[in-house]
């Protein structure tokens, strides 16, 4: 199982769910639900139960794309200190319906390597014994977070801090805000099929994907800070993977370099986002596990360790627990081509002072339309500096900022090259160029610093005009404006 997997989540489908993915650590607690007194194996059925109740342990897995020498973390620890779930889609953080799913941290919270290798399947760690649950449908979840050193039953990576990245050597604390609270929420939109349902006599396994690697921001000063980023889905512990290996079409051998994989679902508008990526090893050779059930949209961005570019991929109807094959990449018509770069900007107003600015947190995407009838989330290329398939920014005053407004600058690297478009097969998926040119937009989503994830200004969601890459030249991209941010 490669350990390079970044769970990518459709988060871009959860902002039109709950109007709520995105760089750099991808964190997944799973939770196995057997209900009754007899686990029979995921989505089977044991004996009735008369009393309705589940029995629920937790689990993490994370394997990420941001790790060194990818990406710039050699370790990302955090601690956890209980996770809870609760049947009222509305409840507040102070309702007394909430179930606590790990009454054990509260003694012993758990302290995890994000980056570490899974020692059994897709799993990192377990966070404690099995727990009785009245089944029924869980409308939310939250997972929480704690900055004390003091009931740490292991010894603390992080030293004088509880959660923590290891960068380059040195280690610097991983800030958080409501996380150690109120918690970090997945309400019924963030979570597959509406919420997570419970059935007397069901087994089931519940993963729950926290991607660290569009969920870490550092600051101007150097501070690392969380930006949570989070989705749930009912999973398997059989056939619950989609794999594959990235293929030169051209010598028909593994590229000579890395692919971003996305795996994709559309959002309530058609447009595909992305529900997990991944980076692909040595070999060309990409898993994506555990997984909910499904139907998926593969999306592959690649650069050859020479520089050269390939048009982007995308394999569409691909279910949990398939065996992809070979997945071919073509490079673009002249063999020395490089990256399209595009350069924008992106501002933000106060809701309170129009004429003043506010910092946001933002995430970045490039939709590209591939078809008449399906626009993609087109993952950023593999590069030294682009170790996610999205972008993570935060918005600061001054510099080159409009007057009235906060604002961050950016530089991204796409591939200019007409996509590749097949239905999957298990015969062999044919793939066909694009009759539509090669153009991107610029896609946005707002969130306020430090609030787990609450998503800010009038709109949150906000999309560029297209823009044409060029191979080779710097394209500026329209400025995507935020106002009315709080």
């Amino acid at each position: 199982m490669s350990n390079n997997g970044e769970r990518g989540y459709m988060y871009r489908s959860l902002v039109r769910h709950i109007i709520e993915l995105p760089a750099v650590v991808w964190f997944a607690v799973a939770t196995v639900v057997s209900v009754g007194a007899v686990a029979v194996g995921c989505g089977s059925s044991s004996p009735a139960s008369t009393s309705g109740m589940a029995t629920v342990s937790v689990k993490i897995s994370d394997p990420a794309t941001c790790m060194a020498p990818n990406g710039p973390f050699s370790h990302v620890y955090v601690t956890i200190s209980d996770v809870e779930a609760d049947t009222n889609a509305t409840a507040s953080d102070t309702d007394s319906s909430w179930v606590d799913l790990t009454p054990n941290l509260a003694k012993a919270p758990v302290q995890v390597d994000l980056l570490a290798t899974p020692s059994n399947g897709c799993f990192l760690a377990s966070l404690g014994d099995s727990l009785q649950l009245q089944a029924g449908d869980y409308q939310q979840i939250r997972l929480i977070l704690t900055n004390s050193t003091s009931l740490i039953s292991a010894t603390n990576a992080c030293g004088s801090t509880a959660n923590c990245v290891v960068a380059n050597g040195n280690t610097s604390p991983l800030l958080l805000s409501s996380e150690t609270t109120t918690g970090i929420k997945i309400p019924s939109g963030q979570i597959s099929n509406g919420g997570f349902n419970i059935s007397a006599g069901q087994t089931k396994d519940l993963d729950i994907d926290f991607n660290t690697c569009i969920s870490i921001v550092q600051e101007g000063n150097g501070d690392y800070r969380l930006k949570p980023v989070l989705h749930a889905g009912e999973v398997s512990t059989t056939s619950t993977s989609i794999n594959g290996t990235v293929m030169d079409t051209a010598t028909n051998k593994p590229i000579t370099g890395t692919a971003m994989v996305a795996l994709e679902q559309p959002d309530t508008t058609g447009v595909d986002r992305i529900f997990m990526s991944t980076l692909t090893d040595a070999s060309g050779n990409f898993t994506f596990c555990p997984l909910p059930s499904g139907n998926f949209d593969v999306v592959v961005a690649a650069m050859g360790s020479a520089g050269v570019v390939y048009s982007p991929t995308v394999v569409t109807g691909v279910t949990t627990g398939t065996a992809m094959g070979n997945v071919g990449v073509t490079a673009l018509p002249v063999v020395s081509a490089t990256a399209a770069t595009l350069s924008g900007q992106v501002t933000a107003q106060n809701a309170t002072s129009p004429s003043a600015g506010i910092v946001i947190d933002v995430q970045l995407s490039t939709l590209e339309p591939v078809s008449s009838a399906l626009t993609v989330t087109v993952p950023l290329l593999p590069t030294k500096t682009q170790s996610s398939a999205e972008l993570a920014l935060e918005t600061a005053s001054g510099g080159s900022c409009t007057s009235g407004t906060d604002c961050i600058g950016y530089t991204i690297q796409v591939s200019a090259g007409t996509p590749y478009v097949g239905a999957f097969s298990a015969s062999g998926t044919i793939l066909t160029q694009s009759a539509l040119p090669a153009a991107y937009k610029i896609d946005g989503i707002a969130t306020m610093p430090s609030s787990g994830g609450t998503l800010d200004c009038a709109l949150s969601d906000v999309t560029s005009a297209s823009v044409t890459p060029v191979v080779g030249v710097t394209t500026s991209a329209p400025t995507l404006a935020f106002t009315g941010c709080s």
